[in-house]
């Protein structure tokens, strides 16, 4: 049977920076996330005004054996302004073929490895030039350096427009998706994923952290928190097990540094939600009935 591409569920770093751990620390903190059935890190070369790639490459170097029990998801195409990047006199997209070759090579300098094993181009360029990734792609793919491609934040028709040039399969669109953001369900965003055999990402899956703000989405906590109970699981644990039964099969991001909430994301694995239940998660999430 072929590898899937990821982990069921993703760890994301695009807060690492924030987290102030010594690159021992994080390489210890990488071996329990692995340890827990989560081996897919997903990056940008933007995260931490491009310094995140940089501290998980220096965990990596701290802990030579750990790349080979990794993957490695990085996104390019935002050029941010950063003293990082002295470069950059404005914020702007650039998908051409010069930039995607430049990114990937600053990422791998970065991460200290000689390979990422998904590229994603990040958001969508009105400019983009199809023709000019499906070139850079295959260069990429040819050295080894990149060895599988997707998207972010991509809708269904940008996607179907970039595929139809590409001669590599565009593996998956990260996007965001929650109990609190159901759009992808209804704009065809996860109709193209099951039309394409291919699993979505879900960023922010839960709702970058509104679900635990006391006094917020008070209807939709009391649901939650029964359902957890009756499961018993984390409230956290329901909000993504509400994803993982959606027939797309995201793959939910995390962003957290607490090994926990990781261990709580994996338990929604094992949460079956009925079809009854999901459907009252939706309509408390929705603040109405179906119509």
């Amino acid at each position: 049977m072929t590898r899937a591409p990821f982990s069921p569920i993703v760890a994301g770093l695009w807060r690492l920076s924030k987290w102030s751990m010594t690159a021992d620390a994080l390489a210890s903190w990488t071996s329990d996330v692995i340890d827990q059935g989560v081996d897919t890190f997903d990056l940008a070369d933007i995260y931490g005004s491009y310094t995140c790639e940089g501290l998980f490459g220096d965990a990596l170097r701290a802990a030579p054996g750990l790349r080979d029990k990794l993957r490695i998801v990085t996104k390019c195409d935002i050029k941010l302004v950063s003293p990082q990047r002295p470069a950059h006199t404005r914020h702007v997209y650039d998908t051409s073929r010069a930039h995607i070759l430049a990114s990937v090579d600053a990422s791998l300098r970065a991460l200290g490895t000689d390979r990422i094993d998904t590229l994603l181009l990040h958001r969508q360029d009105p400019l983009m030039d199809p023709q000019e990734v499906a070139d850079a792609f295959s260069d990429l793919e040819a050295s080894g350096k990149v060895l599988s491609f997707g998207v972010s934040n991509f809708t269904p028709s940008h996607l179907a427009m970039l595929a139809s040039y590409v001669r590599q399969p565009l593996i998956t669109n990260q996007i965001e998706a929650s109990v609190l953001r159901v759009a992808p369900m209804q704009d065809g965003t996860f109709d193209q994923c099951l039309e394409r055999r291919m699993r979505p990402m879900a960023w922010s899956p839960l709702g970058g952290g509104r679900l635990f703000e006391e006094g917020s989405h008070g209807a939709l906590r009391s649901t939650m928190q029964a359902m957890a109970q009756a499961h018993g699981v984390s409230l956290d644990s329901i909000a993504y097990a509400f994803l993982l039964r959606h027939p797309a099969r995201p793959h939910p991001v995390t962003g957290t540094q607490r090994l926990d909430r990781i261990v709580a994301a994996v338990a929604a694995l094992a949460v079956e939600l009925t079809r009854e239940e999901w459907f009252e998660l939706y309509c408390a999430a929705q603040g109405a009935p179906l119509p």
